[in-house]
């Protein structure tokens, strides 16, 4: 795919680590791993339960620190491909606590924002590296969720750069 034709209303990142192919599928499907590295910086994943399977499902509660105090937001999805250490790709969409989907008005979000959007994660073992490309359909490149993707991003390097060592 050429830059020419990548979506308006999607974010890529590809990142390498200097890690193997199954500990950077750990962070994605373990909830003990993706809670250490999810979400933007000051964020913090007080609930990350993961049914890792096709059909299986998922919810993630990302707890930030406000002038007002702690603000949730929670998420909920569907696995719907599941290709060990190559391919996870599930939906998202904002939720309750239960996990009933919420509409983007009710969150505050524009009217255009999707219910729902998709994440694809898609890992290629480079002989005890891992290349990583993430695609998260339905959320613009320039929007606060993109920008949550860099930092996590960040923190996610940082994780698994220490867990390599061990």
């Amino acid at each position: 795919m050429t830059d020419n034709n990548v979506r308006r209303d999607e974010v890529v990142i590809e990142r390498s680590f200097d890690a193997p192919v199954d500990l950077v599928w750990k962070m994605w499907t373990d909830p003990e791993h993706f809670k250490a590295w999810y979400g933007p910086d000051g964020a913090t994943i007080p609930v990350a339960k993961m049914d890792v399977r096709v059909g299986g499902t998922r919810l993630v509660c990302m707890e930030m620190q406000t002038p007002n105090g702690p603000m949730q937001m929670w998420f909920t999805g569907e696995y719907r491909e599941v290709v060990e250490n190559e391919r996870l790709v599930y939906t998202e969409s904002m939720s309750d606590p239960d996990g009933n989907v919420l509409s983007p008005s009710a969150m505050g979000m524009p009217d255009a924002h999707p219910t729902t959007t998709k994440v694809r994660v898609e890992l290629e073992d480079l002989g005890g590296r891992t290349k990583m490309v993430m695609t998260h359909a339905g959320i613009p490149s320039d929007s606060p969720g993109a920008s949550g993707w860099t930092m996590a991003f960040e923190k996610l390097s940082a994780y698994v750069k220490a867990h390599a060592d061990r």
